[in-house]
């Protein structure tokens, strides 16, 4: 699987550079996604710019990870996805249920909106 790993100060952007996200490549992904949230940045953005195609499996470990991460606290945002994947999503009724932007720098707002909506929402339970 070819990735790249670009680590900011709230977040990790990963980026797969394949144009097949196929169900075989979700393990390594996972263990990945586990590797990387181990410090004290824990949030999660994938850019999927040259994936062309997800098969199912894959699609659904996106949304089985989306869930996991929200459960733990952290923001798992997609972005940047082909035309061909949209469609796929949409077909399955999986489109609005994941955390979709058109860009990586909306992404990034994304994830540092939903830090910003942890803190105060945390410091309302205290």
């Amino acid at each position: 699987m070819n990735f790249k790993i670009d680590t900011k100060e709230k977040f990790h952007v990963i980026s797969l550079n394949e144009s097949q996200f196929s169900a075989n490549m979700t393990d390594k992904l996972r263990e990945l996604f586990i590797e990387v949230t181990q410090n004290d940045v824990k949030h999660i953005i994938l850019n999927l710019k040259a994936v062309q195609n997800v098969e199912l499996p894959a699609a659904e470990f996106l949304l089985r990870q989306q869930q996991q991460c929200y459960n733990a606290g952290q923001s798992f945002v997609v972005c940047e996805i082909q035309p061909a994947v949209k469609e796929m999503l949409k077909k399955q009724d999986w489109f609005d249920l994941l955390n979709i932007t058109p860009t990586e720098s909306e992404a990034w707002d994304i994830v540092q909106m939903e830090e910003v909506e942890r803190e105060l929402l945390g410091g309302e339970e205290s």
